[in-house]
């Protein structure tokens, strides 16, 4: 399976390494799909030290719709855009 991968957004929640949000543009060029990556780990340093990572696709719709504009919003919107942009 090939995957193309592009990076939309990266955050950090506070001074800890393991704290960290990605959200990646994924086109699947086996399957023929398009959607949104969002890969985090947390770790809760202040209490016992527990863990919480994982990985989950959304469709495109579906992450444009949530709440707010990230910065991970504005850079997919700017690729689409240049999908439809005519040259001059």
């Amino acid at each position: 399976m090939a995957l193309l991968v592009r990076e939309l957004q990266r955050s950090a929640k506070g001074p800890v390494e393991n704290n960290e949000d990605w959200w990646r543009l994924v086109f699947d060029t086996d399957t023929k799909h398009l959607y949104v990556e969002h890969e985090w780990q947390h770790t809760d340093v202040r209490g016992a030290g527990h863990s919480n990572q994982g990985k989950e696709q959304l469709e495109i719709p579906e992450y444009l719709l949530q709440a707010g504009q990230t910065t991970g919003h504005r850079e997919l919107w700017r690729l689409i855009q240049t999908l439809f942009a005519e040259a001059h």
